[in-house]
């Protein structure tokens, strides 16, 4: 009976101390509480929509024939890995702002469609990269292609890391693929796995057309990966993209400033120029040296900050703080 007694106390007191935390809670509080427990006993998932495939598309003119099963599964599954990996096609937008007008006046003048502003996306994420095989700048020239198409590459100076001479290369580069592969979009694949990979392949398999050819995986994505980018650059909002002009990243204002001389010390040279060491290299990533000894005795031209180049209150003007989103790049 005293054990019974003792169980019937404790329970009393437990039911006393929950009706008190009841009431004690606020209402808010407790219709949170409720809310969260509805929240795990339910599927609780976000809406996640696939994207959106256009009925046509072309690269460069020619057109994809999005007809075909499994070109549109393969530009599918780029436009999933490119919306939903948010980190980088974010900074693609971002960094496209400053260098795409570079890039698309060089090709433009050498009659490169401006389609391929996206293959330089692809290819670096806008950025002077370093690949595995070392692969190097926006274009990922490996050496003996750079220095085939003009490029200075030594222990002191890399132009495959500057972009207005990488992009002259490239474009070499691309019209002499489209001028042996008579078409634009062979060009793009060739440039990744090389002018006679892809003529064997499509030779030994019968076929036209790179969409028909069947090749190594990297560049059997390779096309369909320029064309997702070039999708949601071209059409952000629609992959759920809503960028501000505040969000991107803005020109910059630069001098030229004539180097030569040999031996020449750039940490001096830089605070004799009104800069510091840093931005020498930051503007011109070209080059690779602390010292330039110049043995050749050339004379370069380089970029440094204008007297209002690094402050972002000097540089942003008043299209850049503008209210209504990006609809292109």
């Amino acid at each position: 009976m005293k054990s019974k007694s003792t169980i019937a106390l404790i329970l009393s007191v437990v039911a006393i101390v929950m009706v008190a935390f009841v009431f004690a809670v606020p209402k808010d509080t407790a219709e949170a509480y409720s809310l969260a427990a509805r929240q795990r006993t339910q599927h609780y998932n976000p809406r996640i929509y696939s994207p959106t495939i256009p009925d046509t598309m072309s690269f460069a003119g020619e057109p994809v024939p999005l007809d075909l099963f499994y070109v549109r599964e393969a530009l599918d599954r780029e436009m999933i890995v490119n919306t939903f990996g948010h980190t980088s096609t974010l900074l693609y937008f971002k960094r496209a702002h400053r260098y795409f007008p570079i890039i698309e006046a060089i090709l433009k003048k050498n009659g490169v469609p401006a389609d391929f502003k996206y293959l330089c996306v692809i290819e670096s994420g806008l950025t002077n990269a370093t690949s595995p095989a070392k692969a190097q700048g926006f274009w990922q020239f490996m050496k003996s292609t750079g220095q085939n198409y003009g490029l200075e590459i030594n222990d002191e100076i890399d132009m495959r890391n500057n972009l207005e001479a990488a992009t002259e290369a490239a474009c070499r580069f691309l019209k002499d693929l489209y001028k042996h592969l008579g078409s634009w979009t062979a060009a793009a694949a060739a440039y990744n796995c090389g002018e006679g990979g892809l003529s064997r392949n499509m030779t030994k398999q019968s076929v036209a057309s790179y969409y028909d050819t069947r090749l190594n995986a990297e560049t059997s994505r390779y096309v369909y990966r320029i064309l997702a980018v070039k999708q949601i650059m071209q059409h952000p909002q629609d992959y759920g993209f809503f960028l501000l002009p505040g969000d991107l990243y803005p020109t910059l204002p630069t001098r030229k400033v004539p180097l030569s001389g040999q031996n020449v010390d750039l940490y001096a040279f830089a605070k004799e120029n009104g800069t510091t060491y840093k931005m020498l290299r930051q503007y011109n990533p070209w080059i690779t040296t602390e010292k330039l000894t110049n043995k050749q005795k050339r004379t370069y031209t380089l970029e440094l900050p204008s007297a209002d180049g690094t402050s972002l209150k000097k540089i942003l003007t008043g299209r850049d703080k503008g209210n209504d989103f990006i609809v292109r790049m």
